[in-house]
């Protein structure tokens, strides 16, 4: 089950982050709009943490440092 459930983190990436630039590229949001959302993506995760007590509050921490990875290196979806 847990492949499943990784498999799915990844497809809700890919498509999260594919939908982003869809977006900015049909001039919808702009960039600063699309790092807005993603910097209230990883801060929600980070706040989060402390109020975690069922053991999952390293997935949080986790999710908040992909998040600021993406904000910090740009897309994962289109390198090119």
């Amino acid at each position: 089950m847990r492949s499943v459930s990784g498999a799915a983190g990844h497809a809700a990436l890919a498509i999260c982050e594919s939908m982003l630039l869809s977006l900015t590229e049909s001039k919808i949001i702009d960039g600063g709009e699309a790092k807005a959302i993603l910097a209230d993506a990883a801060a929600g995760h980070r706040n989060a943490i402390p109020l975690v007590t069922d053991g999952s509050a390293e997935a949080h921490e986790q999710a908040a440092a992909l998040i600021e990875a993406i904000l910090a290196g740009g897309n994962s979806v289109r390198r090119a």
